[in-house]
């Protein structure tokens, strides 16, 4: 006697069809093999889905089983094949159809019977959907995340007796309807612009780097609002599209951080690890690969406070996720790629005391030391950031002025104008903001006059700027461009993007 039921492991951010295949001889003892590469978890299920069966009044197959989880190759991890488990078991003893074959079931089970949460479940009801399944049986908490995936039937399985009295047709389940709406409610920001006092040309350079999607560097002494500057810049940036919304949303769901009464994440993300944060932590990493901090500041922002107190190799990594905007995370088995395409938004001291250049405090740091601590910072990365701001401490005079600054909202406002101008420009494809052009684009849409020429010329000669400087220079060029609603850069344009360039490079 042999069953099979269809249920999805999770490989990265993708998943994978896995054949739940169960054979039973009645004329041998009973005992129970799994097979098919499975972990621990997986191990575990046989137990629990015994109970689970015996406990919902259910018969149990009585004999020698024999389950195979195929491909044999992929190895298989975590509780989800709880549920296919138990559904090809009662198919073996007549307790459900013999044919499963255009469904989908993920879940694990409780040893009452119940079937409980698992990660992950977007990736898998997006692949039943693109491999033409008709439906899908998801634990009942995460049929409205499941849900989101238009063109398959989802249905909320609250305990494995309903799932029989489904197939029997007894008590159908209904599937499971929404629909996505990114403007249910407002976002609640932590902080708004107009609450934010002075610093005038720091928000200037928060909207720029907003507006083209650019990485940002604050430099000043403790106390001027480095951080609270950092975590206003969710508040001007764009509101999420659905297709942003969903890819943000999968990557939660499988880092297992999607808030239970939040189906899907509406909002940009903002991440701000500690210092101390592990390099797997903030890459992403470990025996099975998850997703990182800047995997999940994918779309948002990722703001690194004290920059130079991370680990020289953590900070060499992000290298190429800012080029590339994707991490590959190699392993033995084989390699995994995330999504990484985040804003960088970096925050330090000019020297470890924190004072040096400051007209209040004295700095107690030798030059030696101001210099070990500014090259943490290596030329390359510093080369990637392409505003680099410097914070001053505010006056009493502004900090006591009681009228208000321009609020967020009519920041953004300009802001979604600008991105608007670049959707428009670069149409449907991978690119999405100016500083993802790269040099085709830039010849393309970054034309120059004569005095603009020789502007960035004299610039790149004082300056000591890198070829990707200079394109650096011009890409923060069209967006200042963009803000100001101009169809060419104009010199006024170029002067502004200079003047957010280090005067050093490494």
């Amino acid at each position: 006697m042999l069953a099979k039921v269809f249920s999805c492991a999770l490989i990265g951010l993708e998943g994978a069809v896995v054949e739940v295949e169960a054979d039973l001889n009645p004329r041998s003892l009973p005992s129970v093999t799994l097979v098919g590469l499975p972990d621990a978890a997986v191990k575990e299920s046989t137990e629990r889905v015994r109970a689970a069966i015996f406990n919902s009044g259910l018969t149990y197959p009585r004999g020698r089983l024999t389950v195979n989880l195929a491909p044999a190759d992929l190895r298989k991890e975590g509780p989800a094949y709880d549920l296919p488990i138990a559904a090809a078991l009662l198919a073996l003893s007549g307790q459900l159809p013999a044919d499963l074959d255009d469904a989908l079931f993920v879940g694990e089970l409780s040893l009452d019977g119940s079937v409980r949460h698992i990660n992950g479940i977007l990736p898998m009801a997006h692949l039943a959907r693109e491999l033409g399944y008709k439906s899908i049986f998801v634990p009942q908490s995460d049929a409205p995340e499941a849900a989101l995936m238009d063109g398959i039937d989802v249905y909320p399985v609250e305990t494995l007796a309903r799932l029989v009295t489904h197939f029997r047709d007894y008590h159908p389940i209904e599937p499971y309807r929404t629909e996505m709406d990114l403007d249910v409610e407002p976002p609640d920001y932590a902080a708004d612009f107009q609450d934010i006092k002075g610093q005038e040309h720091v928000k200037r350079a928060l909207e720029v780097a907003a507006a083209g999607g650019h990485n940002i560097l604050m430099s000043g002494p403790p106390g001027a609002g480095k951080t609270l500057l950092a975590r206003s810049l969710p508040s001007i940036l764009p509101r999420m599209v659905p297709a942003e919304a969903l890819d943000v949303t999968r990557i939660y769901s499988i880092a297992g951080m999607l808030p239970g009464d939040t189906p899907l994440i509406r909002h940009r993300p903002f991440r701000a690890p500690h210092h101390t944060i592990s390099h797997a932590g903030l890459v992403g990493g470990g025996q099975w690969p998850r997703p990182g901090e800047i995997s999940l500041a994918h779309r948002g922002v990722l703001f690194l406070d004290e920059l130079p107190e991370f680990g020289q190799h953590g900070l060499e990594v992000l290298r190429q996720p800012l080029e590339d905007k994707v991490v590959t995370i190699s392993r033995a088995q084989g390699s995994l790629t995330f999504p990484a395409n985040f804003m960088l938004v970096g925050a330090m001291n000019p020297c470890p005391c924190g004072y040096f250049g400051d007209t209040e405090h004295e700095c107690t740091c030798s030059m030696t030391l101001i210099s070990r601590y500014q090259k943490r910072l290596s030329g390359p990365l510093l080369d990637r950031i392409d505003i680099h701001v410097e914070v001053p401490r505010v006056p009493f005079q502004k900090l006591s002025d009681e009228r208000r600054g321009e609020p967020s909202a009519r920041i953004r406002e300009r802001v979604e104008a600008a991105r608007a101008r670049q959707a428009a420009r670069f149409g449907e494809g991978k690119i999405t903001t100016n500083a993802d052009m790269g040099p085709t684009q830039v010849r393309d849409h970054c034309p120059i006059d004569e005095t603009g020429r020789q502007l960035l010329g004299a610039a790149m000669r004082q300056m000591g700027l890198s070829a990707r400087a200079y394109h650096r220079v011009l890409k923060l060029a069209r967006t200042i461009a963009d803000l100001a609603g101009e169809e060419r850069i104009h010199t006024a344009h170029l002067a502004e993007a200079i003047q957010y360039r280090p005067r050093r490079q490494g």
